[in-house]
């Protein structure tokens, strides 16, 4: 709950002659009560994707002062650990991989994989404008590699990806755009308060923070906040509390995707919805450094149990791929690969498996069998699972059920590599409500006055089940829809 002390209501007329001399009025007694520190017109919780577009295109919208709040010593949240497969259909990439894609197909089959509980009118703008998105990011400095694939979890051949560090590359063009524009970031400045008028209604007026040392500054909004602080992937409780088999997972998640902000809106009234699908992806298993991955180019890999066995078809939904792991002997799998399917995968998570290499956590060998001993998996059954895989590839038709799409590249070139993987939790499907136009929704079903959110902090947009390659197109889309509408909010 908000908190309402002597210090908010005996605000000092010389702070609020200093904030009239900036350009900025008060529009209510409340929010001149309040000793403001510092005043900006739109104030970005968060300094991952969602935040950096909602920055950039709210300066871009005629907002004079913007400034971006992170609580972690560093930007890129989430968005710099991802691989950076964005989802969009593009009429030019589809029609060079020659295959029919729209966004309807894009937002049919988002729903659907969501299990219809995705908003259907955020879902259909999220696909409208991901080709936007694209386009946006290209003239803000991020160039994306010539082809689109499949990613995991993905359904279709729709993602494309940046060149350079992954996700890091749309961080760092991000970051040099923020700089030419004049906006600050305020690192080690974690939000301990959202600040609005009464404790359950009026407008959002501005922030308490805490940074470094200890120190709290009290930080004025004028036209509204953005909140883009991420998921809670990284909250062993919080994920929990939904779904008690997440307790015992890691996360790829960096260590500040805790939920804070999440919690600081329901405090001040904010709706949610999908809390409790949370997503997993393969990662490392526990005391082993340096994870391996093999498994973004769906059309490359198959999985193996300890047994050698192949147990679900690799092309299925996350939450489905979640399940079938979990339900494996001590919930580990085996990523199988070829040389060139390793090779593919440099495209993204070249370093990752680098490093897995030098690590011992990566095997590789030139034949099945000689892999099967270092790895410790019965020889005769890997064989045959990768025999039956490649059999499959000639006739079309896999045992467990693997799209014809996704079934076109045997494994059959030496070295072969192996990595050892468990679920871990990816992405927190649920969050606040937010409507078209990014404005966060109350409980009761209204909007509250001054507050925009985007990216994983939001709820409704992916229903039950994320599909790979869709957080990129939603953190980039809805970032800059609450910036560009956070910048008109009027003072």
């Amino acid at each position: 709950m908000t908190k309402f002390t002597r210090r908010f209501f005996l605000g000092s007329a010389p702070a609020a002659a200093a904030a009239c001399t900036l350009g900025f009025g008060f529009s209510s007694a409340a929010e001149a009560a309040v000793k403001w520190d510092d005043t900006f017109n739109i104030v970005v919780i968060g300094a991952g994707g969602a935040g950096l577009s909602a920055a950039i295109s709210a300066k871009e919208a005629g907002a004079k002062k913007v400034v971006v709040l992170e609580k972690m010593m560093f930007a890129g949240g989430n968005t710099i650990r991802a691989g950076g497969g964005f989802n969009a259909a593009i009429k030019a990439d589809y029609e060079k991989a020659g295959i029919t894609d729209s966004p309807q197909l894009h937002a049919e089959q988002t729903l659907a994989a969501g299990d219809g509980r995705g908003d259907p009118e955020l879902v259909h703008q999220l696909t409208e404008k991901a080709p936007e998105s694209v386009q946006w990011l290209k003239d803000h400095g991020v160039k994306f590699q010539d082809h689109i694939y499949q990613i995991y979890g993905g359904l279709y051949k729709r993602a494309r990806n940046p060149l350079g560090p992954r996700g890091g590359a749309y961080i760092k063009a991000l970051l040099e755009v923020c700089k030419k524009e004049d906006i600050p970031i305020w690192y080690n400045s974690r939000v301990i308060e959202i600040i609005r008028e009464k404790p359950l209604s009026g407008r959002v007026l501005g922030v308490k923070i805490e940074q470094k040392g200890g120190k709290t500054l009290n930080i004025r909004a004028t036209n509204a906040i953005v909140v883009a602080a991420g998921g809670f992937a990284a909250n062993d409780r919080l994920t929990a509390i939904s779904d008690p088999r997440m307790a015992k997972l890691g996360t790829t998640n960096h260590p500040g995707a805790t939920g804070d902000l999440l919690t600081d809106m329901i405090d001040i009234g904010a709706g949610t919805r999908g809390l409790d699908y949370i997503q997993c992806i393969p990662g490392g298993v526990p005391g082993e450094k340096h994870a391996p991955n093999l498994f973004t180019h769906v059309d490359r890999f198959v999985f193996v149990n300890l047994n050698g066995k192949r147990f679900i078809k690799e092309d299925a939904r996350r939450d489905v791929l979640r399940d079938a792991m979990l339900d494996q002997p001590k919930a580990i799998a085996w990523t199988i690969v070829d040389a060139v399917g390793f090779e593919q995968q440099k495209n993204s998570k070249g370093p990752e498996n680098e490093a897995a290499l030098k690590a011992g956590t990566l095997y590789f060998a030139d034949t099945i069998e000689d892999l099967a001993k270092k790895t410790g998996l019965p020889v005769e059954a890997l064989k045959e699972s990768i025999d039956t895989y490649n059999k499959a590839v000639d006739t079309k038709k896999d045992p467990l059920g693997r799209a014809e799409t996704v079934l076109v590249n045997k494994i059959i070139k030496a070295p072969f590599y192996a990595g050892r993987v468990t679920m871990k939790r990816h992405h927190t499907m649920g969050g606040v409500i937010i409507n078209k136009n990014a404005q966060v929704i109350d409980r009761r079903g209204e909007v509250i006055p001054g507050l925009y959110a985007a990216g994983e902090v939001t709820g409704g947009i992916h229903g039950t089940n994320r599909v790979g390659g869709n957080a990129m197109a939603d953190i980039f889309t809805y970032g800059r829809i609450a910036g560009e509408n956070a910048a008109k909010n009027p003072a």
